[in-house]
């Protein structure tokens, strides 16, 4: 049997590189700099929250797989060096998972990335609103089909690269999929729901007219999980091989 703890990304500004300006602008614009404001230390608590349950988690030997990753070894252990200094939590915690005897592993397609990337900056570096809607089209049309891939390809990874009697965490933001395209030996830990995170984002532009549900998530964001990753008892997911 497999083990994989499946943590969901909420990416703060720091993870989003030459984006993060514009992420942010569009935020404050669309929500007001207050709400703004306290969306970005929610997601901050929600990061303190993951890095206190991996501190009694026992990694030693646990492969780590992270949205995004497209290196492993020496490069990879320096994409994260460089991503702690900008102070990305999520990098700061796989820095102490390293340290404490875990090995990264390269998670992604390094031509996917980058064409999701470079579809985003197309959109945000628009220089007017016409071309801004005709890069956004474009990316809407792509989008699914593109996470689709993506998502398969992190499966496949995990399955050629865990092994068995193996634990493992995926960090993996939460409009992924992953799940389903695991085989089923592997043993999943989901340490929150990625459905009540996801339904989180979609309500977060309309906040206002479902105050009480985005709230409920927000304290959810925040609360403990529950359990411990590695510990005996975890559910094997009930997806199909594939």
């Amino acid at each position: 049997m497999r083990t994989l703890i499946y943590v969901p990304v909420i990416h703060t500004s720091t993870d989003l590189g030459s984006l993060a300006k514009d992420v942010a602008k569009r935020g404050i614009v669309d929500l007001g700099e207050d709400f703004w404001e306290k969306h970005r230390e929610r997601v901050d608590r929600f990061w303190d929250v993951v890095l206190h349950y991996f501190d009694s988690v026992d990694v030693s030997g646990a492969k780590i797989y992270q949205d995004g990753m497209v290196a492993e070894g020496e490069i990879g252990r320096k994409i994260v060096e460089d991503v702690v200094k900008s102070g990305s939590k999520n990098y700061e915690l796989i820095a102490r998972l390293l340290n404490r005897g875990a090995f990264l592993v390269k998670t992604e397609d390094f031509k996917l990335v980058k064409e999701e990337r470079d579809r985003l900056l197309t959109i945000t570096q628009a220089k007017s609103t016409t071309r801004k809607l005709v890069a956004f089209i474009k990316y809407k049309f792509i989008k699914n089909k593109l996470l689709k891939k993506r998502d398969k390809f992190i499966a496949q990874r995990i399955n050629e690269t865990l092994h068995d009697g193996e634990k493992g965490v995926l960090f993996i933001g939460a409009f992924h999929n992953v799940k389903k395209w695991l085989p089923k030996d592997i043993q999943i830990k989901e340490i929150k729901d990625i459905e009540k995170i996801s339904e989180y984002y979609r309500l977060l532009p309309f906040h206002d007219k479902h105050r009480k549900r985005f709230e409920e998530l927000g304290r959810y964001l925040v609360s403990k999980p529950e359990g411990n990753g590695l510990a005996s008892g975890s559910q094997s997911h009930k997806v199909e091989a594939k």
